[in-house]
């Protein structure tokens, strides 16, 4: 009997310390354009002895959904890509725990939109009308400069935009009518149909099919995108280019500024680690990757920018911005008046 029990004792002694050795598992949920060196994931498994599991979820908003209706039994530890658009929906359904990152110090207030320190930013972008720079030489036609100009009938039918319904980029742009023109949005809305603007569900069918420079069978040379997407046309171009053939429209109020955030679900059985990964988001080894993985903008000031992004990337000076509670105030009756306009 002594001797079984010791075997008995001895194998569940082994049993444990071969669980104990089994490194510790970090998720991390994201939306599905996420995007992240593997060599800067396994600094940081390296120096946690973690694992880091990403569990994409979707777009941003389908995400957050995700993240709302599991909050009682939480799918991961951490999430990210929440912006600006759907801020104040996480922190009302309570999805997030408070967390003063000693790295916030660094980050400008401007980024900080939540004071209580659930959703720490990450990363910044700015969503702007791009356009094809040879369509415009070769029709030896002006570029537009601002919202106004997309309704003159020189552009007519020129234009490609996205569903906000259905596209976050889409529901950006929206958001910079919405700032410029105020209670006047949906009647810039309407003369943009009257001037025959076309609508699709998303920015991959927009850009990829519709934009005339990414496509080159496209028959817009003007579709919402990225103040970015120059940088990346050059980037990932067949052939080196001295200039990328887009560019971004930059006007007071033409882009809407899209910032996201990261933070650590509630019930997280790994708080510490969840910590840890917040930290390292926001150090200089991630922040110097977001730009050619995501093609956005680190919020440390303290990361440098790849060379092409400081080539290529373009950043409006007076980029549009709505407050959180705002977006949360009238976003469905903004997307309901778009709709009303635009689809009927």
């Amino acid at each position: 009997m002594k001797r079984y029990c010791f075997l008995l004792l001895t194998f569940l002694f082994l049993l444990a310390s071969c669980a104990s050795a089994q490194p510790a598992a970090l998720v991390v949920m994201t939306h599905d354009s996420f995007a992240v060196s593997e060599a800067v994931v396994n600094a940081f498994e390296a120096a946690t002895g973690a694992k880091v599991i990403f569990l994409p979820s979707g777009d941003a908003g389908l995400m957050l959904n995700k993240a709302i209706l599991a909050k009682n039994a939480p799918l991961a530890d951490v999430i990210f890509g929440v912006d600006n658009a759907f801020l104040s929906r996480a922190i009302d359904e309570d999805i997030l725990e408070s967390y003063a990152s000693p790295e916030l110090k660094n980050i400008p207030a401007a980024f900080k939109l939540d004071f209580s320190n659930r959703a720490v930013p990450v990363d910044y972008g700015d969503v702007c009308i791009n356009y094809d720079k040879a369509y415009f030489a070769e029709n030896n036609l002006a570029v537009p400069q601002n919202l106004e100009d997309l309704t003159k009938p020189e552009y007519r039918a020129l234009l490609a935009v996205e569903n906000p319904a259905t596209s976050s980029v889409g529901l950006a742009f929206l958001f910079a009518t919405v700032a410029h023109y105020g209670d006047s949005f949906a009647d810039y809305w309407q003369a943009l149909k009257d001037n025959d603007a076309v609508v699709v569900d998303g920015w991959e069918i927009a850009y990829y099919v519709n934009f005339s420079a990414s496509s080159g069978k496209g028959s817009q040379p003007l579709v919402v995108s990225y103040a970015s997407s120059p940088a990346a046309e050059a980037i990932y171009a067949e052939t080196p280019l001295d200039t990328s053939p887009t560019a971004s429209i930059l006007g007071p109020n033409t882009c809407f500024r899209q910032i996201e955030f990261a933070g650590i679900l509630k019930g997280t059985k790994n708080r510490a680690l969840a910590e840890k990964f917040i930290d390292f988001m926001l150090g200089k080894q991630f922040q110097e990757d977001l730009p050619l993985q995501m093609f956005v903008y680190p919020v440390n000031p303290d990361a440098a920018l790849p060379e092409a992004f400081v080539r290529y990337a373009q950043t409006p000076t007076q980029p549009a911005t709505l407050s959180p509670a705002d977006i949360a105030a009238h976003r469905d009756e903004w997307i309901q008046a778009w709709t009303n306009i635009m689809l009927k």
